[in-house]
């Protein structure tokens, strides 16, 4: 079993939830009777609850909402590598969509509701089929069934070449001033236009694959700097955690926080 947040709430749910319900079913009962019979004996002495029951009380709904939000509707991240640049900078605080493809069971990531599938172009957030308590995120490329090749930078879905048109060169600053001098390059795939980065005369991972079924293929927006599914393969429908749609703060120790990038849309 992973010892993640998730796991850590459901285990807080389930403690608080088992002392509120025992105080009510047996606890509560006893100081009843024990009121009773001190006002029988003409004592105004009514015991109270103990401090372990008002805590749990008091902290329950709380976790309880907590877990929630998190578990089906959204929850959020931090963007802790250059991987997705220029989409997303190291900093970057995002939100992402639960319950898009599915409502699942927290912890045991079982699919309770099948609600829809990663579209090709999506920005989804998973779980790394190498470690999976560790979460990445990435672009999906490659859909159940498609043929997934990449030679000379360029990438190519079922045999034709994804659109790529040059924009210049990567300029930027704060945590993205790493990458400057990069070519950067909007590519078109499926309904989802976005920038990426190549870096001419940098190796590039290359290789064709068939995306089995109930699998997704992923790239890193910096292409040169993202270790995807050319290293380690598909990812799995079971890994999936949801799709990134909005950033919510930008901050680093060494530049602060980025107004301008706060609100932007994840496409």
């Amino acid at each position: 079993m992973r010892f993640d947040f998730p796991t850590v709430m459901v285990l807080l749910v389930v403690v608080t939830g088992v002392i509120w319900a025992f105080d009510a079913a047996v606890l509560a009962r006893r100081r009843r009777e024990s009121a009773a019979a001190a006002l029988a004996a003409g004592s105004g002495e009514v015991p109270a609850p103990s401090r372990l029951v008002e805590y749990a009380r008091s902290f329950f709904p709380v976790f309880l909402i907590v877990l929630v939000l998190r578990s089906f509707l959204v929850e959020p991240f931090r963007i802790p590598s250059g991987s997705m640049m220029p989409t997303l900078l190291i900093g970057d605080f995002i939100l992402v969509n639960k319950f898009e493809y599915g409502i699942r069971l927290p912890i045991l990531d079982f699919k309770l509701i099948e609600l829809g599938a990663p579209e090709r172009g999506d920005v989804v957030v998973f779980r790394s089929p190498e470690d999976p308590s560790v979460p990445f995120i990435k672009r999906v490329v490659g859909l159940p069934g498609d043929e997934i090749a990449y030679y000379r930078k360029t990438l190519y879905v079922n045999g034709a070449a994804v659109e790529q048109r040059p924009v210049g060169e990567y300029t930027a600053s704060g945590s993205a001033s790493g990458m400057n001098g990069a070519t950067l390059l909007r590519e078109v795939l499926g309904a989802h236009p976005h920038d990426i980065l190549v870096q001419p005369g940098m190796p590039s991972a290359e290789g064709k694959m068939v995306v089995p079924e109930g699998n997704y293929f992923v790239m890193g927006d910096n292409r040169d700097n993202s270790r995807d599914s050319r290293y380690w393969g598909t990812v799995p429908d079971e890994l999936l955690i949801g799709r990134a749609f909005r950033i919510w703060m930008h901050w680093t120790w060494e530049h602060g926080i980025e107004w301008a990038r706060i609100g932007d849309r994840i496409d």
